[in-house]
């Protein structure tokens, strides 16, 4: 083919590779993690999460109008309270720190607001529900799994995003929301959680460690990706609105075949060891920092996602608007 056919005559001016671009990332499409802690007044940090932090409840919607105007359109919303207990009963607490903070970013913003629905943060064992001699009680978890997106509904939360990886989660929660007239409440299932040890930075700053055991009951092991595929299935089928993928750099397979797959909304969340990877890298001159952000987030939207989660959200909207 060569000299006809020449790949480069498509590189050559900037105005062209713009033309020809296949993929493309927009402000939009990213999705701020934010963590607000009732327990501190001021902005707490971990060092495993350089340039992250906690917020204490009163600087949550500043926070919230800072990330709107770097363009990005919404928040996933985590708390961590001051009690915990057995069954995590501050979660679905109509006065919790999650249900109080959605009230105060309703008030002054226009963030769509998604919820973080689990007992981990809440737990004072740090497991995801309900401990019957030693396991989590899948059945006895879904009650309050009900209860907590009630509650973060009727705070005005905009979507319920349920991380637990219970069987049937997405069936108890949307039966309850739509008894309770908030139907109007979508959910964004954690479909697609591994087991991934990717989630350390966020344990730090969440303090969501179990206090013994592990995950691996209930999240998926990294190795099968047909599983992961076929908790996707159930998860339309029992009537979720968006599908997730976590972590996303080291599941562009599943990713990928996500997209192929299902008719809807697909979201992957870059976790905190994703993001804690490009920062020390950075700090050490190893790599580009704001190259390797914007690299690692138009890999995931080559790979099928329609929106990402992102620590670099805000940064990244930045850096797309050139502010």
């Amino acid at each position: 083919m060569f000299p006809q056919e020449r790949m480069r005559r498509i590189r050559y001016h900037a105005g062209v590779r713009d033309l020809v671009r296949e993929n493309r990332l927009a402000p939009e499409q990213l999705i701020q993690p934010l963590f607000v802690d009732e327990n501190i007044d001021q902005r707490r940090s971990v060092p495993s999460l350089p340039g992250q932090c906690a917020l204490p409840p009163d600087q949550v919607l500043r926070e919230c109008r800072e990330i709107e105007a770097s363009g990005c359109r919404a928040v996933l919303l985590f708390g961590i309270p001051k009690r915990k207990d057995p069954l995590g009963k501050g979660a679905y607490d109509d006065e919790g720190v999650v249900q109080r903070a959605v009230r105060s970013i309703k008030k002054g913003c226009g963030l769509a607001i998604i919820t973080d629905l689990c007992l981990c943060e809440y737990t004072d064992h740090g497991h995801c529900g309900v401990m019957v001699d030693e396991e989590v009680d899948n059945d006895a978890t879904l009650g309050l799994y009900a209860r907590i997106a009630v509650s973060q509904a009727r705070a005005g939360a905009d979507m319920v995003a349920p991380s637990g990886m219970m069987d049937g989660q997405v069936a108890a929660i949307r039966q309850a929301l739509d008894q309770q007239g908030q139907s109007r409440v979508g959910i964004m299932a954690y479909s697609a959680k591994f087991c991934s040890c990717f989630y350390g930075p966020f344990r730090d700053l969440a303090g969501s460690r179990p206090s013994h055991g592990d995950r691996r009951s209930h999240q998926i092991d990294p190795a099968n990706g047909r599983q992961a595929l076929r908790e996707m299935e159930l998860d339309v089928e029992e009537g979720a609105d968006m599908l997730m993928v976590k972590p996303a750099l080291p599941y562009l397979d599943v990713i990928k075949e996500a997209s192929n797959r299902f008719e809807m909304p697909l979201c992957a969340f870059q976790v905190s060891g994703e993001y804690a990877m490009v920062m020390a890298a950075a700090e050490r001159g190893w790599i580009d920092r704001d190259a390797a952000i914007m690299e690692s987030l138009i890999s995931i939207r080559r790979a099928g996602a329609d929106c990402i989660v992102t620590y670099f959200a805000k940064e990244a909207a930045r850096l797309l608007e050139g502010k």
